[in-house]
């Protein structure tokens, strides 16, 4: 008598682990944004089409340094961050608002972080502003991503968020619509 082994069902996104790096496939974790590419019908990858680049890269950052406990906070983000995409000018909003906060949250001075931009890109932009945001705390990381979102959003569609202002600032409600 033979026995058959039935192949294990496929990791959906119910089920997937988030886990820091990148993964070869969901059976062995996905971050954030590779969560992001399977809600968005994509292949698995860490470079979905319908992600921004620099949201990707600011995510994949901030994935990457969060311990598993707090990793688990990202996973609403996931959704939020498919058809983020855009245009080249949501694009641009997005890394100057990142080099924004980056400067106010002390990465580096306002030349350098143009210097940055413009040596390195757009994406090593978002990276140094995501370590920036995360000596400040998850909260505020998780806050420039809701900026990051309502910064290329849709002006016929308005998106609510609770948007927190740098250290210094205060607080404040902000409903945003480009």
């Amino acid at each position: 008598m033979t026995i058959r082994r039935t192949p294990a069902p496929p990791v959906s996104h119910q089920i997937v682990e988030l886990a820091p790096g990148k993964h070869s496939s969901p059976e062995k974790g996905a971050c954030v944004v590779e969560l992001a590419s399977m809600l968005a019908g994509e292949r698995f990858s860490d470079h979905p089409r319908s992600v921004c680049p620099v949201i990707a890269s600011f995510m994949r950052t901030l994935n990457d340094d969060l311990d598993d406990a707090r990793r688990r906070e990202l996973l609403p983000y996931a959704s939020m961050i498919v058809g983020t995409r855009g245009t080249r000018m949501a694009r641009a909003r997005r890394a100057r608002l990142c080099l924004s906060w980056a400067e106010r949250l002390g990465a580096s001075p306002g030349r350098m972080s143009r210097f940055l931009a413009r040596w390195f890109g757009e994406q090593q932009g978002a990276r140094v502003c995501a370590k920036a945001a995360m000596r400040h705390g998850v909260p505020v990381a998780l806050t420039l991503v809701d900026a990051l979102i309502v910064e290329g959003a849709d002006a016929e569609q308005p998106v609510y968020v609770r948007q927190l202002t740098p250290p210094g600032e205060g607080t404040r409600e902000r409903v945003a619509a480009d």
